[in-house]
């Protein structure tokens, strides 16, 4: 055909121009995607929101008919207080992931991963002693600990996510063991596992598990492990799951993790990048 010829100058024109309308036919696409993406979490966080408000405003109403009952009161407050922290933290955690999808910087300083590892598992293992807690840290890293470059509050709060998932959805007497990595860490645990149809979804926003992994436990609003991964992303890492019965392990691989300066000596610098032939830019 003439018109898609490239051989020819009216070819090359539509060859062209077919290109461009592809392009605009993906940006379209990819745009009502987003929109899509938006639109349902707006619509799911607005969800989430209304149960505690729900909650917040049939309490108050109690203690309003029942002022004259300190013990109806007095639950009512303690209530109210109780939702009212858990909007504070739903409202903060979307705050966190719409900072994030923004690409706004998070703070770069090194940052301890050895000892910030091992201190969540502590605290880990005094929140709740029925679970058992361990962390393996490499014989190097006892000796110069592991440093990243990162912001320590959100690094923190990757870890902590993740061993609070671990304790909330396992039954006690599961062993949970953190891996220190000279490219990141590891947290396992021997519990009953991810159902097979929510590992692939289990990093996606507002995904909860089945009533089997949540039973007896206390269900959060499916954005601990999405903040993991948004968090991670944004340290320039990966996040990964595996999961069988018994066998549950989620990688955290970050980038730029070395051994920590020993005191009055500088940081390793990264390997140096020999240069392209002939004096070439490197892509």
């Amino acid at each position: 055909d003439r018109l898609t010829d490239e051989r020819t100058e009216v070819g090359r024109v539509g060859a062209a121009l077919n290109t461009l309308l592809a392009h605009v036919e993906e940006s379209l696409s990819e745009r009502h995607r987003s929109e899509q993406q938006v639109r349902q979490f707006v619509a799911d966080a607005s969800h989430e929101l209304r149960s505690p408000l729900a909650t917040i405003a049939g309490y108050t109403e109690l203690a309003r008919r029942r002022p004259g009952d300190p013990e109806t009161v007095g639950t009512a407050l303690d209530k109210v207080e109780e939702e009212s922290g858990r909007m504070t933290s739903l409202v903060e955690d979307l705050l966190l992931l719409a900072r994030l999808d923004s690409g706004r910087p998070l703070e770069r300083h090194p940052v301890d991963l050895t000892q910030l590892l091992v201190e969540a598992v502590s605290d880990a293992r005094v929140v709740d002693p029925a679970h058992h807690w361990r962390v393996e840290v490499p014989d190097d890293a006892v000796e110069t600990p592991y440093e990243v470059q990162g912001d320590a509050l959100r690094l923190h709060q990757v870890v902590t996510n993740l061993l609070t998932n671990a304790r909330k959805y396992t039954p006690a007497g599961t062993t949970v063991t953190v891996r220190v990595r000279r490219d990141g860490f590891s947290v396992h645990d021997d519990g009953p596992g991810f159902p097979p149809d929510l590992v692939a979804h289990a990093f996606e926003r507002f995904v909860r598990g089945d009533a089997a992994r949540t039973r007896g436990a206390e269900v959060g609003v499916g954005l601990g492990l999405a903040l993991v991964q948004a968090i991670v992303t944004a340290h320039g890492g990966s996040v990964s799951l595996r999961s069988v019965p018994g066998d549950t392990t989620i990688d955290v691989r970050l980038a730029d993790v070395r051994p920590a300066a020993a005191p009055g000596r500088p940081r390793p610098a990264p390997a140096a990048t020999p240069p392209s032939p002939r004096g070439a830019p490197r892509g």
